[in-house]
C-alpha cells in the first residue's frame, strides 16, 4: 500500500483501501479470538460493552449506548446478559438516584483481560509471521493510526450537522 501512496493514489483512494483493510482485519481478528479461545461464550458486542464498563466503572447505559453508537435497547439487553453472568454490578448513579451506573465485577475485568491478551497474542502471532520490513513499517505507523482513531472517534462524537 505505501508503493501505491508514492505512486500518486489520493487521500480518497486511501479512504478506499484504508476502509478495506480495517474492516478485513476486524474480521479476521475476530475469527481468530474465536478460534483461540472457543470457549469464550461472549459475543464482540457484549465484550465491547464490557470493556466500556471496564475503562469506565459507574458509566451509564446511555453514554455506551453513544461510545458504541448502539441503540438504547441494545445496551439494555447486553448489560442484563452480562448481569445475568455475573460480569457486571448494577447501581444507582451517584448523581441520580432514578439512573443506573455499572461496574466490572472481578469475572468482568477478568474477561476483559483475557479478550484483550487473546487479541494480543494473535497479533503478535501475527506480526511474527511478516517480513521485518513489513513489521517496520507497521511500527512506523502506529502513532498514525493512533491519530486516526482519535480523528475518527471525533467524528462519531460530533452531530450530523457540524461535519455537513
Amino acid at each position: 500500500m505505501a508503493n501505491d501512496l508514492r505512486a500518486g493514489r489520493t487521500s480518497e483512494d486511501t479512504g478506499v483501501l484504508l476502509a478495506d483493510t480495517v474492516a478485513r482485519l476486524r474480521r479476521a481478528m475476530r475469527r481468530a479470538a474465536r478460534a483461540a479461545d472457543p470457549a469464550n461464550p461472549l459475543s464482540v458486542a457484549q465484550l465491547e460493552v464490557l470493556a466500556c464498563v471496564a475503562d469506565e466503572p459507574g458509566i451509564r447505559p446511555g453514554r455506551i449506548a453513544r461510545r458504541l453508537m448502539l441503540a438504547a435497547n441494545s445496551v439494555t439487553t447486553l448489560v442484563n446478559a452480562l448481569h445475568t453472568r455475573g460480569l457486571v454490578v448494577r447501581t444507582n448513579a451517584a448523581d441520580d438516584a432514578r439512573a443506573v451506573a455499572l461496574s466490572p465485577t472481578p469475572a468482568g475485568r477478568q474477561a476483559v483481560e483475557s479478550w484483550k491478551a487473546t487479541n494480543t497474542a494473535i497479533l503478535q502471532a501475527a506480526l511474527g509471521a511478516l517480513d521485518d520490513r513489513h513489521q517496520h513499517v507497521l511500527a512506523e505507523a502506529l502513532p498514525g493510526l493512533r491519530n486516526l482513531a482519535e480523528a475518527v472517534d471525533t467524528l462519531a462524537d460530533e452531530p450530523r450537522a457540524a461535519r455537513s
